[in-house]
């Protein structure tokens, strides 16, 4: 099994990687909280043309579709994080980090002899990846963030009874199958997951899947979960990492599914205008799992994003957004300049009301989970133990 020993010192901690395809291009991929290397698979295959690890055929050729995939030339590697699958799982919280964990992504490119890659990352992923765009830059030859958002407060998802349903169910989840029904709810929109293939609904062929998908790699540990989660909430891209990001001058490729119910799509726009003129925006149709339900015009994203990057195309001919209302309306009169003020004023009002309901009802769900969770310890505590 392909391991890479991370950090300066021997601490123990080992990163699960696997290698598809050959090439020239270099391509890493780093999945978000609580998914591991698995979860790439659609992109692999389009990428590359297959989704067989090139430590698992040993006597791969180009009519195998590994080495010469389906002619992009293209090597992608994929891993898991700490925390989770197959990698080291630390006990500490503050052993998860974006920036330790993007520190790991580079130990894995320094194990494969890689100078430089595409970097992509989807939520917690594209969060890892915004670090190490940020403090590794000349690693970096584009990047792409999937459903991301800014970390903190962004990481709350929208509020509505859904959510918090779906919020509860994760966290009393316990067995694979309870495990599998909530991620298919986190994942994808409740259209695509009710459309037909033969018989059955889409929602049972994957259901299936991911049952068998959990039990192979086992439910992710507490110390794992709590830890990707701190890592999560810490993360921030301050104003110095934003202007490091932009002055290496890669193209970025901000994608996120409108319909995404766990990182709202407000704040990848508002990330992606940050990132401006180097960013896109490409907005799908499509849920938190925008790269599984919407794989087709995704691949389609990323390999835009490498062929942009590899053909040095310029930022201004690269991006589809504006320049935000501050550069842009520099020029305007001293009268026009107060009353957008006086407008953005009131906004700005509004938008702190908004927040502070917002803030009030995640408070009241948080105390509904925590309640709940409670009253079940309560009954397990007055369950005697038998000896067996």
């Amino acid at each position: 099994m392909p391991y890479c020993n991370v950090g300066t010192t021997n601490n123990g901690i080992k990163i699960f990687y696997r290698t598809y395809g050959g090439g020239p291009v270099k391509v890493l991929m780093i999945i978000g909280l609580a998914g591991t290397h698995d979860s790439w698979k659609p992109q692999i295959e389009g990428l590359v043309g297959t989704t067989r690890a090139n430590d698992i055929d040993d006597n791969r050729s180009s009519e195998d579709g590994v080495c010469n995939g389906n002619g992009n030339g293209i090597e992608i590697c994929v891993f898991d994080n700490r925390g989770m699958g197959r990698s080291s799982i630390p006990k500490h919280k503050s052993e998860y980090t974006t920036k330790i964990m993007a520190a790991d992504a580079i130990s894995v490119m320094e194990h494969l002899g890689w100078k430089k890659a595409h970097v992509f990352g989807h939520s917690m992923g594209g969060m890892i990846a915004c670090k190490v765009a940020a403090v590794f830059p000349d690693r970096v030859l584009s990047l792409a963030l999937l459903n991301v958002t800014g970390g903190g407060y962004e990481c709350f998802p929208k509020f509505d009874r859904q959510t918090l349903s779906i919020a509860m169910r994760f966290l009393m989840a316990k067995t694979p199958e309870q495990r599998a029904a909530v991620d298919l709810d986190t994942h994808y929109t409740q259209e695509y997951l009710e459309q037909h293939i033969g018989v059955k609904t889409r929602r049972q062929v994957l259901y299936q899947g991911y049952v068998e998908g959990i039990s192979a790699t086992g439910m992710q540990s507490n110390h794992g979960f709590d830890g990707q989660v701190n890592a999560c909430w810490t993360h921030r891209v301050s104003k110095k990492e934003v202007e490091m990001i932009g002055k290496n001058g890669f193209l970025i490729s901000v994608i996120h599914g409108r319909c995404d119910v766990i990182a709202q799509i407000s704040h990848a726009k508002r990330l992606a205008h940050k990132l401006y003129p180097l960013a896109k925006m490409v907005e799908l149709p499509g849920g938190h799992l925008v790269s599984h339900e919407r794989s087709k015009e995704v691949n389609e994203a990323l390999l835009d994003l490498i062929r942009a990057s590899e053909t040095k195309t310029s930022p201004f001919d690269w991006t589809n957004l504006s320049p935000n209302t501050s550069t842009s309306n520099c020029w305007t009169s001293s009268s026009s300049s107060r009353l957008n003020s006086e407008t953005e004023s009131s906004n700005s009002g509004i938008a702190l009301a908004e927040k502070m309901r917002i803030m009030i009802l995640y408070i009241l769900g948080l105390f509904l989970v925590v309640l709940e969770y409670i009253k079940r310890a309560r009954v397990l505590g007055c369950l005697k133990p038998i000896r067996v």
